[in-house]
């Protein structure tokens, strides 16, 4: 039978009970507001709001009895310089739980445990689609090399540019006007040969006449 006997256990140890519950309250101090599942966010409550209590007080002994609990400096340096000041005038009810439904996958009850007082804090924003540790390790060199690749052949095309600019040296150039030049001399003798037979023909056709 179990008269009397109020703990919890949520499927965990003594030790990882206690530390889970340190960690949600650490979380909560942190981001005034976290979703877990509505067990967890209940016995969180009573747990966090014990730590305000606490916090409320002030003193240095309180300081180090929550640090029994919460080992994180920072977290407790904020419990007591901010929400200790802020609950300073509100005996109990620190904290509020809102139901969210249930969890796809295993239906669990989800809910939201939040600060009062804090409703300005926004709510953290879904994470998108994570790759696994895998995937990530096996894209990476594939990017790296297709990436090692393109730079490979843009070297080799802006090398092949550089050696046809280079392979046009100032001889080559000169020996391609002198061809140029000698395709020229050659037109111009061509033409005085065309012209020269021109004027003989001329000129046979007038003696032709003359004898006539």
């Amino acid at each position: 039978m179990r008269h009397l006997n109020r703990s919890v256990h949520l499927n965990r140890s003594t030790s990882h009970r206690r530390a889970l519950f340190a960690n949600l309250s650490a979380a909560l101090f942190t981001h005034k507001r976290i979703t877990t599942t509505l067990a967890k966010a209940k016995y969180t409550r009573q747990y966090a709001e014990r730590l305000i209590t606490f916090a409320r007080r002030g003193g240095l002994a309180d300081r180090r009895h929550v640090l029994k609990f919460i080992t994180n400096k920072a977290v407790v340096k904020a419990l007591f310089d901010d929400l200790g000041v802020h609950f300073k005038n509100r005996d109990g009810g620190y904290t509020r739980i809102i139901k969210l439904g249930f969890r796809k996958g295993d239906a669990a009850p989800m809910a939201i445990i939040e600060l009062v007082g804090f409703d300005d804090v926004p709510l953290e924003a879904p994470k998108g689609k994570s790759t696994s540790r895998l995937k990530a390790s096996q894209s990476k060199p594939v990017e790296e090399k297709i990436s090692d690749a393109d730079i490979a052949s843009a070297e080799e095309v802006e090398v092949s540019d550089v050696e046809g600019v280079e392979s046009t040296t100032p001889e080559e150039s000169t020996e391609t006007e002198e061809t140029v030049e000698t395709e020229s001399t050659e037109t111009e003798k061509s033409d005085d040969v065309k012209a020269e037979s021109d004027k003989s023909d001329s000129s046979e056709t007038e003696g032709s006449d003359k004898k006539e």
